[in-house]
């Protein structure tokens, strides 16, 4: 018997119902990652679930496009990272990507024709139903106040009752590390939220993108750098940056929560963290507070793209696990007592990857 425990009124408020709604296909994952396994079969998984219930999805592919000869080398290694997990990937020229994006600006591209979209608050809405005609219970505004494991059970406590079981999983993101510590677990890394900000493009804008165009990842930077996104509504969204928010749903500027706030500033590995890529930082947060700035970024990769094109959309914040040491996890993370499951990070691609995660929850609890 499963009971879901969701503190919201509505599930998928947070990271599944903010993100940008791609369905990944494994690229930029060192092969034989957890990231990487779970993205290929996930994507796969996906996609069929998507067909199987009528939601919408488009596989239209992506370009990652080099715009210096810099980057050129950084390009051919992730085309040799797609080609060792399995995904179908093509260097291109100008002229070819000119053809697939006629906006777009580059050196060269690499052509990624499995990349798609959808729309994962349909997901999330279609597996409650099923789990629901299933038998489970699903519990929304029900808060996890303590959780107490005992040789026979573990008891999840709520601000609307108690709840016993013989194993619980913690999939609570933002807050997965503070309920893993509230277990009495001692988690090997504390999430630290960073917002994505996104401008969309007014409706009488030019459509500057066909597909998907993303630039080549920086390696010292964690993080993909500002693309172009359509959605599954036919808009098309450009961003996100990555700053620091100041509360774990932090989606605004001005969303503050000081014990939050307080917890990622004493904590050494944000420290070690901020330390490292300060300039990376610096910059990020400049473009937060300039959009003529943003704008520069993006025109990097479509030089057409002017700031009256673009309005502010919805935020998302990503809950990143950041180690002691200052390194942040880029992989799976996951910590087990004899009643208790705790996925301490699930980094992107983990909404095109959630199926199988799930699939991989269960094998893990035997």
């Amino acid at each position: 018997h499963i009971v879901v425990v969701e503190k919201e009124e509505a599930l998928g408020s947070h990271q599944s119902g903010h993100n940008s709604g791609v369905l990944h296909t494994g690229v930029y994952y060192t092969p034989g990652s957890a990231k990487a396994r779970n993205c290929t079969a996930g994507r796969v998984a996906m996609i069929e679930f998507c067909r199987e219930h009528g939601i919408a999805h488009e596989i239209c592919g992506k370009v990652i496009v080099a715009t210096s000869d810099e980057e050129l080398p950084r390009l051919e290694r992730l085309h040799e990272r797609a080609s060792a997990n399995g995904v179908r990937s093509e260097l291109i020229g100008p002229e070819r990507l000119a053809e697939i994006e006629p906006h777009a600006s580059g050196v060269r591209a690499l052509e990624v024709p499995g990349a798609g979209i959808t729309d994962y608050k349909a997901v999330v809405a279609t597996l409650a139903r099923l789990l629901r005609d299933e038998g489970a219970e699903i519990h929304t505004g029900t808060r996890v106040t303590g959780i107490d494991e005992s040789t026979g059970e573990v008891v999840v406590r709520t601000n609307v009752g108690n709840f016993s079981a013989a194993k619980a999983i913690n999939c609570s993101g933002l807050h997965s590390d503070r309920l893993a510590r509230m277990s009495g677990v001692k988690p090997k890394a504390r999430i630290v939220p960073f917002r994505g900000e996104y401008y969309e493009f007014k409706s009488d804008a030019p459509r500057l993108c066909r597909h998907l165009i993303y630039p080549v990842p920086d390696p010292a930077f964690p993080f993909l750098g500002v693309h172009f996104t359509r959605t599954i509504e036919g808009g098309i969204e450009a961003g996100p940056n990555a700053v620091l928010a100041f509360a774990r749903e932090g989606y605004t500027r001005t969303k503050i929560h000081l014990g939050d706030l307080f917890g990622t500033l004493t904590y050494p590995g944000f420290v070690r963290l901020a330390l490292r890529y300060w300039k990376t930082g610096a910059a990020e947060m400049w473009r937060s507070l300039s959009k003529r700035a943003f704008v520069r970024a993006l025109q990097r990769l479509v030089p057409d793209v002017r700031a009256e094109h673009l309005v502010a959309a919805p935020a998302g914040v990503r809950a990143q696990a950041v180690t002691p040491d200052g390194g942040m996890a880029d992989d799976f993370l996951i910590e087990e007592t004899k009643h208790l499951l705790h996925v301490l990070n699930a980094p992107s691609p983990a909404a095109t990857a959630s199926l199988n995660i799930g699939a991989s929850i269960v094998e893990h609890l035997g």
